[in-house]
């Protein structure tokens, strides 16, 4: 699905990535774990076409993407949720996921944008009562749910999550990692970086970064 070889990325003359190598199955729960400034966060940044300057070997459904804009990466199928979540914070919740919905080609979608929505919105449920709340009046878990639907309502086939539990309230923390967890049951494959434990304990695979180099495979 996902292939990734010789990856290197710098900040200017700093070098962040050393010949990372990777690969990501058909519905398989992937995760990268790393002390802060290890490089995950470039990692997924240099997957999706958003990070710092970056040069390796990037194939996506046999396809070779790392000369993509990251708008084309993203209509292949990547979606990619920011540990900053970016969000148009201005907009309400139900403006955030539409917009997603219109800005997306969603190549492997088999419902209709409104299907979507309902589906993701059951996935949840918290945001359901808040479909006409500026996302700046969200609090940040609950802003990281609604990054995490927005980017599902691009109907992406691999998702790449940077700290999805950081963060946030327990409550909100465990409706986080149940939301995950279905999606994988249902196909979705994940790479996932995180410090905790909580999805790794989850995960076919635990990848482990450490400045800059992927150290072993569990």
């Amino acid at each position: 699905m996902l292939a990734v070889e010789g990856l290197n990325a710098w900040y200017g003359p700093a070098q962040a990535l050393f010949n990372v190598s990777l690969s990501v199955g058909e519905g398989e729960l992937l995760v990268i774990q790393g002390l802060n400034g290890a490089g995950k966060s470039t990692l997924l940044q240099s997957l999706i076409g958003i990070g710092p300057r970056a040069h390796g070997r990037i194939h996506w459904q046999g396809q070779a993407i790392h000369s993509w804009p990251a708008h084309r990466r993203a209509q292949a199928g990547l979606g990619f949720v920011a540990e900053d979540r970016r969000l148009f914070t201005g907009l309400s919740v139900k403006e955030n996921l539409w917009i997603a919905a219109a800005s997306a080609a969603a190549p492997g979608a088999r419902d209709t944008p409104a299907q979507r929505c309902e589906r993701i919105l059951a996935l949840f449920p918290q945001l359901q009562s808040m479909l006409h709340r500026p996302a700046s009046q969200m609090s940040g878990g609950e802003q990281q749910m609604l990054a995490l639907a927005r980017t599902l309502m691009t109907a992406p086939r691999l998702l790449l999550l940077d700290e999805p539990c950081e963060g946030i309230s327990p409550v909100l923390v465990m409706a986080m990692r149940d939301a995950l967890l279905q999606l994988a049951s249902e196909g979705v494959a994940m790479l996932v970086a995180e410090q905790n434990n909580i999805l790794a304990r989850h995960a076919q695979r635990v990848l482990t970064l450490t400045s800059g180099h992927m150290d072993a495979a569990v």
